[in-house]
């Protein structure tokens, strides 16, 4: 065992000796720390496998240092963008060259022309929002599309909703940049018979490229081949192999007039053959603006598949499926709910028929045509018709299919390993109905939902990965699928690739032969085998190098919060399917994930997390298994918006994750004096309210402040909170029974968070006049503060004390005619998040949760029962900017400020379309912490607030984001409340 033990050491010396030389060349980073590596080690795939290390290259210069030194010391670059592949491309053993964080530039547009010159890691998204004042816009469009990046989308020949009108990435690529095995740099594109023959000619490895082409594909009886053993040529989604078909029909090896072009063949070889450092790409005009989406909803799948080769007739734009699997996931996610309001009853299955035109009366005809031609087939049962914004929601609802899936609880999940297969639309009712024999012969349910206006639909079984005889499943299942496929002369893979997945079955589907020439292909780009081996030719097992090991003994995790929702924290952790929905910036929306969007590292995600505590949970031989280094500096920059818990499609809560984890930690190694300064800031506010006047002068004197916050860790450009002089719970008792009523619309409980109580008491004090004014009778009792600040620090002991004695006090009191409402979202919103995973009395728990709400949500619940009216406010116009809260957003809806703010006649209030705020309780106080906060503050809320004028009354309900707006625009924003108070008439 020693000498084991000592092998491994000096192996792994020797690998960080290599490394450390490695690391002096590049300009970029270098690491090989377990932390990276096991981030690294999954991407949206059921594969996993360690990386050596993992490389953010800053110049080409810096990928033909990585090529030398894999040739040189025999291991291999898998090139990763977004890292959101299905089957498994962006996985393997050797270096990890991640351009996702540099090569992001966007290089040249060609206005006439309609082409534009990108890097790789520019996300597709992005460079439509760059292109739309120009007219044009990169057709191809996944369901990624806000983190993909255009580099994958070649590597994996993307295609998405778009492509019955505008094809595929293939169809776009006009030039690649590349560097080849010699690390030589070459440029691919289109090319004459006569250039392509000079370059045959060339004494490079260029040269010999071309040779090998033409050597294997010029013989008529290998192009027949070819023909007759891959996919029928009208499906344009068809990525099995690399795309010598394509390359056949050129002048080079036929009569075409057609020229070649290598970039055919680079699309779909998942990074194989070359490393990409610029793509060109074809351009198309934006499409019509005027838009209806029909959607028939049907009784049956096959019912569904039926109607698709009619109604795909009618110049579709997109022709999307979801089935009653995905539609009932969508019934259990926040974000979703609001996006699945046009369906109608309980279907077995919906088509999403996108009509666009130049006029609305245009539009209108064709829809007409449209519903005609299904009602005419007698298969759907409701035909909506959907407008504008419910389009838009219609379309993230699909776009959410793939994350969907993966919140699914316990540990029977749906695997991609038939998910993208596609054959010609006159086949797909048939080729379903086979299929469904088949999933009916293994006892699935597979589930059935996208493309199938181009003949593909993501195609899913239902297995359990962990155990044995579900592997062994999932190959047979495999297996016969791609029979099938082959039998209706389809493609196996659509537009996700082959990657570990599919690659073994190539050989079936396009012969042996045809299978051998691309090995002597993939031998002529790399004979050294160092790009992304194991995809598409020489590939691994399919079921091997699984995230789980079958049959394993599951570890046993005992934590403090309860998970048990989930299962246990591990499958929490597990229900991360890797979408990379985290990845997303902050022009598209939602608050997930603020320290990404800041510092755009991989470790930053919300994926990232979760993959690190699964691999540490997982493989940890420590009796404390949370007790690693790693984990404390993943969770580090985590703000615990709770944006993941709502916007992740498998709703994975790593607030919750990191509240468990900072506790497990801190058993073994303590909790520092600052972690205790701000958890028990509560009691220090109390005491601190005693002196107020001398407290505040300490707080706000440059130099003591100055001396407080370097004694303390507190970032020295951050001002410190100031004490309110008196308390609300004292304001409360004094005027409790000053001018009481006989007779008021309802009794409400207020609950006195500790902000409201010490910090913004005024605040406190304006809801309770706004109530009384408004003939509500208020009550505060003598309660607990939230424990807020425990969570957030990980003293989990102490927030479950704090829970269980406001459950006592509460229980017996809040109920649908008396509710508990509350001002500050953090503290409220707790007792329907993290109470119900603290509380001994869970049934208590949970009934306070059901009649609990954010004051703002009170108050338009009472709007609409017209217990409030616009009447008792002023006609006065103002203008009002609201930021929401992260917690409102996750937990609640922002919307209910919205309509509150709405409610005096003449108020005109937008929502800024903020993230989070950046500041987060205490995170944004830590000086470690605060150019990360900053940053975020920056990316939209900051400059939202700077361009309003002087007039507009900036609005936010956090006591943190109030507090961030002041250090970062120098403005004071106003409580919903506030605003309302000074309203009243």
């Amino acid at each position: 065992m020693a000498i084991i033990l000592n092998c491994k050491f000096l192996e792994l010396l020797q690998a960080n000796t290599f490394f450390k030389d490695l690391k002096s060349k590049l300009d970029g980073d270098l690491h090989y720390d377990n932390l990276i590596k096991a981030i690294y080690a999954t991407d949206a795939s059921v594969y996993r496998k360690t990386p050596q290390a993992v490389s953010y290259p800053k110049s080409i210069n810096d990928i033909k240092h990585l090529i030398e030194f894999s040739k040189k010391n025999k291991t291999s670059l898998i090139p990763r963008t977004a890292g959101t592949s299905l089957a498994g491309q962006c996985v393997g053993n050797g270096i990890v060259v991640d351009v996702s964080k540099h090569f992001t530039k966007i290089l040249h547009l060609d206005k006439k022309a309609k082409t534009i010159t990108v890097e790789p890691g520019v996300i597709r998204d992005e460079l439509n929002n760059y292109l739309k004042p120009y007219g044009l816009f990169f057709g191809p469009n996944t369901s990624t599309s806000n983190r993909c990046m255009i580099g994958g989308m070649v590597g994996n020949n993307s295609s998405g909703t778009t492509s019955i009108q505008y094809g595929v990435t293939r169809d776009k690529v006009l030039e690649l940049k590349t560097v080849l095995s010699d690390a030589t740099e070459v440029v691919f594109g289109e090319m004459s018979k006569l250039e392509f023959h000079n370059k045959m000619k060339l004494n490079t490895l260029e040269g010999s490229v071309y040779k090998a082409l033409y050597e294997e594909l010029s013989l008529e009886t290998v192009q027949n081949e070819i023909l007759e053993q891959f996919p029928k040529p009208e499906i344009h989604r068809r990525n099995t192999g690399y795309a010598i078909d394509e390359l056949i029909k050129t002048d080079v090896f036929s009569d075409s007039s057609e020229k070649f072009n290598m970039c055919k063949l680079l699309s779909g070889s998942e990074g194989t053959l070359a490393f990409t450092t610029e793509i060109t790409l074809q351009l198309d005009v934006l499409p019509p603006k005027e838009c209806l989406m029909v959607t028939p909803h049907f009784n049956s799948i096959q019912d569904c598949l039926s109607a698709v080769e009619t109604v795909m007739q009618h110049d579709l734009h997109t022709c999307e499926m979801m089935d009653k699997t995905i539609l009932d996931l969508t019934k259990h996610n926040k974000t979703q709910q609001e996006n699945r309001q046009f369906i109608e009853g309980d279907p077995q299955a919906i088509l999403m028929c996108e009509i666009k035109g130049d006029t609305l009366s245009d539009v209108q005809q064709k829809a007409e045509n449209l519903i005609n031609a299904i009602e005419g087939l007698n298969l759907s049962f409701s035909n909506p018709i959907l407008k504008t914004d419910d389009i838009d929601k219609a379309i993230e609802l699909r776009k959410a299919g793939l994350g969907l899936l993966g919140n699914m609880i316990g540990d029977k999940k749906t695997a991609a390993c038939i998910e993208d297969t596609a054959v010609a639309l006159p086949d797909l009712a048939s080729y379903i109905s086979e299929f469904t024999k088949l999933m009916t012969k293994y006892n699935q349910e597979a589930v059935y939902y996208a493309h199938a206006g181009a003949g593909e639909l993501h195609l899913r079984p239902i297995l359990n990965l962990k155990k044995k005889e579900d592997v062994v499943l999932f190959r047979k299942i495999t297996t016969e699928v791609a029979h099938l496929v082959k039998k209706y002369k389809g493609s196996m893979s659509g537009e996700h690739g082959d990657g570990i997945v599919r690659a073994e079955f190539i050989p079936l589907m396009i012969g042996e032969s045809n299978y051998q020439i691309l090995k002597r292909i993939k031998a002529a780009f790399d004979p050294d085998n160092i790009f992304n081996p194991g995809k598409i030719v020489n590939a691994f097992p399919m079921d091997e190098s699984l995230r789980y090991v079958p049959n394993r003994e599951e570890p046993k995790i005992e934590t403090f919060l309860d998970f048990s929702d989930s299962l246990g924290i591990l499958r929490e952790a597990e229900k991360c399917n890797g979408s990379g929905d985290c990845r997303k910036l902050p022009e598209f929306g939602g608050a997930m994930c603020p320290s990404y969007r800041a510092t755009r590292n991989e470790k930053d995600t919300t994926r990232a997390r979760a993959n690190a505590l699964r691999e540490f949970l997982t493989n940890s031989e420590k009796e404390n298994k949370f007790n690693h280094k790693e984990l404390k500096e993943v969770f580090d920059l985590c703000l615990s918006c709770k944006a993941c818990a709502s916007e992740c499609p498998s709703s994975v809560d790593v607030a919750s994750l990191k509240a468990e984890f900072l506790y497990q930690y801190q058993q073994e190694n303590g909790v520092s004096l600052r972690t205790k300064l701000f958890a028990y800031n509560n009691h220090l506010n109390e005491l601190g309210s005693r002196f107020s006047g001398f407290t505040n002068f300490m707080f706000s004197n440059g130099f003591t402040s100055s001396i407080l916050k370097k004694s303390f860790g507190i970032a020295s450009k951050r001002s410190l909170p100031l004490i309110s002089t008196k308390s609300l719970i004292k304001h409360y008792k004094n005027t409790i029974n000053k001018e009481d009523r006989l007779k008021y619309i309802k009794t409400v409980y207020l609950f006195n968070d500790e902000f409201t109580n010490h910090l913004d008491t005024q605040i406190g004090i304006d809801a309770l006049v706004l109530l009384k004014a408004l003939n509500y009778k208020v009550i505060i009792l003598n309660h607990m503060e939230s424990g807020r600040s425990f969570l957030s620090k990980g003293l989990l002991k102490q927030a479950k004390k704090v829970a269980n004695k406001n459950i006592e006090i509460f229980k017996d009191r809040i109920t649908a005619n008396t509710p508990l409402i509350g001002i500050e979202p953090s503290a409220i919103l707790s007792f329907k998040d993290e109470y119900l995973k603290l509380a001994e009395d869970k049934t208590s728990a949970k009934s306070i949760a059901k009649h609990c709400f954010l004051i703002e949500e009170f108050l338009q619940q009472e709007i609409v029962l017209g217990n409030i009216r616009a009447e008792q406010f002023t006609k006065e116009a103002q203008i009002i900017k609201f930021h929401g809260h992260c917690h409102q957003k996750a937990l609640s809806n922002q919307k209910t400020s919205f309509d509150v703010l709405n409610l005096p006649e003449n108020y005109k209030v937008t929502i800024i379309p903020s993230g989070c705020c950046g500041m987060a309780g205490s995170f944004g106080y830590e000086k470690e912490h605060y150019d990360v906060s900053m940053k975020i503050g920056e990316q939209t809320l900051f400059p939202a607030i700077r361009k309003a004028s002087l007039e507009t009354i900036i609005s936010a309900n956090g006591t943190s984001c109030r507090h961030q707006i002041k250090d970062g625009t120098q403005v004071e924003a106003k409580h919903p409340i506030t605003i309302l108070k000074e309203a009243l008439l």
